[in-house]
């Protein structure tokens, strides 16, 4: 399908974005997911960092920059998030566990949407709270559809192996025992763009206690089920 507007600048710099929805990208990877002669991809990139549509992370990686934030904020217009709350309401309350929505940012994961449990023991994860990208659930999800060199840089220091995220890929969910924290557990599965690419991890997460040692066996369908629910609200958004 043709996706082109009839200004080429605008068309290349909308390619350039795009291709930073997966996450932290080098100039490389830049011109391979564009397809543009790499002088260009450096012009263009540069320019929407001056306008702070894109930004630079701690490697010199592009990445999404804070104006996009910010006009998303002033929109309004942040789908996932405007779909999420009775879609973590329903979890939370069919698990009896605290219910999250993960982004990507950079090197860090990013509680974008959640429902706590109201009592009890529970693991409270305020919307905003920064979390790592080597362990947890949400992470081996938000990590295991990626490209292979972006698979590769996830995996060092993580607290999963490659092996974990082959079963991540193979079975749609992924789960957790004390990676994040000792003691606490969770199960996560993806949230799918339009495109079809990874763009978020719903999650569930709780003592071990409760959750077991085998939390997936609980509580994946359910969890899955919610993401489904997710992708497809984002799909018929667009449509």
């Amino acid at each position: 399908m043709d996706n082109s507007s009839g200004v080429g600048v605008i068309d290349k710099a909308a390619l350039v974005l795009d291709a930073l929805e997966a996450g932290p990208t080098t100039l490389a990877q830049l011109v391979a997911a564009t397809g543009l002669a790499r002088p260009t991809v450096h012009r263009l990139a540069l320019a929407l960092v001056h306008h702070r549509l894109v930004s630079r992370d701690m490697q010199g990686r592009f990445v999404l920059g804070s104006r996009l934030v910010e006009l998303a904020s002033a929109a309004g217009e942040d789908r996932l998030i405007a779909a999420a709350g009775p879609v973590l309401l329903q979890l939370r309350d069919s698990t009896g566990e605290s219910a999250q929505i993960f982004r990507r940012q950079g090197d860090s994961r990013v509680c974008v949407a959640s429902a706590e449990r109201p009592i009890g023991l529970r693991d409270t994860i305020p919307v905003g709270t920064q979390l790592t990208m080597k362990a947890g659930s949400a992470a081996q999800v938000l990590l295991a559809w990626e490209d292979h060199e972006r698979l590769l840089e996830g995996l060092h220091n993580a607290r999963f192996t490659p092996t974990v995220l082959a079963g991540v890929r193979r079975r749609g969910w992924g789960q957790s025992l004390g990676e994040r924290e000792p003691g606490v557990a969770s199960v996560s599965a993806p949230v799918r763009g339009p495109s079809g690419r990874v763009i978020a991890a719903v999650s569930i997460s709780g003592p071990i206690e409760r959750l077991t040692r085998q939390p997936g066996r609980l509580h994946a369908e359910i969890v899955c089920n919610a993401s489904r629910i997710l992708t497809e609200a984002l799909r018929k958004s667009t449509s």
